[in-house]
């Protein structure tokens, strides 16, 4: 398989479509985790992937307090360096043991940033990151974005990095960031249920030509078409989805209509319900790729071809208006 590749903003690199996402790889550890990975399972998901011609890997050094990347030095040690996966890892949520628990803090002092590469190199096993994100702002607003987007750029200058983004952040920040450097790429999440990027966010990423990154296409698993009021009830407690808004009530019922209309294209288009919702989220012209997790080889299998799905007006429309009538999420329910 050849999937088409689409330059990476003014970075010189080109990505694959969809990115293999390792948030789940990172197991119980990570908090909030997915519960319970098999690491076996997670590098065979990743490996199928890149035999799939994903030519990129996200990760961060918080999934799995830092298992996840581990994970992906292993699968990069397959690859001569020159044909090996881009990888795309974050810096900023540290964990700290306070004695009876352990908390994730925020660290993006100058000192914090680069302990953290170099810890993030190590684990990966290269010497260069491809593209290394802020995750979130510090909660406080301390470090200004200005002093920590400093010392990014500065890591991009000395060739630490060979690019530099933010994930999570709003217009105001990247803004912000781009009067010190030029902002990458940002890692929005978007959604046919959380659509808040395409508002503004796109528009500022195509005036600065900063690539967009999406995260959750499948607002992680609802729109995979396997999900369904019991199964959101009956999540273990180490699943961070079973407190989270999206999948309890009154959100949930409103969102899993939008699964079903998903469902319904994926019939005209003999596909599955997640390369269909992943799809949605490629339709989208200022979307540069998109992120797409999986437990297992099987499930690579069931969203790699959404590049390949060309959506009808008519699939378009349907999708829409079942947003617009559910009520389901915000922000734009279709490109204009």
């Amino acid at each position: 398989m050849t999937m088409t590749k689409r330059p990476f903003g003014r970075t010189g690199m080109a990505i694959s479509r969809l990115g293999f996402g390792t948030w789940a790889a990172g197991g119980s550890k990570m908090l909030p985790g997915w519960g319970d990975q098999d690491d076996d399972q997670s590098l065979a998901a990743m490996r199928r992937a890149s035999e799939a011609d994903v030519n990129w890997i996200d990760t961060a050094a918080i999934y799995g307090l830092g298992h996840a990347e581990e994970l992906c030095g292993r699968v990069l040690r397959d690859y001569p360096e020159p044909d090996r996966p881009l990888l795309f890892t974050k810096c900023g949520p540290v964990a700290v043991n306070t004695g009876d628990r352990v908390v994730v803090q925020s660290d993006l002092s100058p000192a914090g940033i680069m302990r953290q590469v170099d810890d993030s190199l190590r684990r990966l096993g290269v010497g260069v990151l491809d593209v290394l994100y802020v995750h979130w702002p510090p909660a406080s607003g301390v470090p200004r974005v200005e002093e920590y987007w400093q010392v990014m750029a500065d890591l991009r200058d000395q060739g630490k990095v060979r690019a530099i983004g933010l994930s999570n952040h709003g217009i105001e920040e990247l803004e912000a960031a781009e009067t010190v450097a030029h902002v990458d790429t940002v890692q929005p999440p978007f959604s046919a249920i959380h659509r808040e990027a395409a508002a503004e966010l796109f528009t500022w990423c195509r005036k600065q030509s900063t690539a967009v990154i999406a995260y959750s296409p499948m607002q992680s698993g609802l729109l995979s078409g396997r999900f369904t009021e019991a199964r959101a009830a009956a999540l273990p407690p180490a699943d961070w989805r079973s407190r989270d808004s999206d999948f309890t009530a009154p959100a949930l019922q409103r969102n899993l209509q939008v699964a079903d209309a998903m469902m319904a294209v994926a019939r005209r288009h003999d596909a599955s319900p997640s390369a269909v919702a992943v799809a949605w989220v490629l339709a989208w012209s200022d979307v540069t790729g998109a992120i797409v997790g999986a437990r297992s080889h099987t499930q690579v299998d069931e969203w790699i071809g959404a590049p390949a799905i060309s959506l009808s007006r008519e699939d378009m429309t349907l999708i829409s208006s079942v947003i617009t009538t559910s009520g389901a999420g915000s922000g734009p329910a279709e490109p204009t």
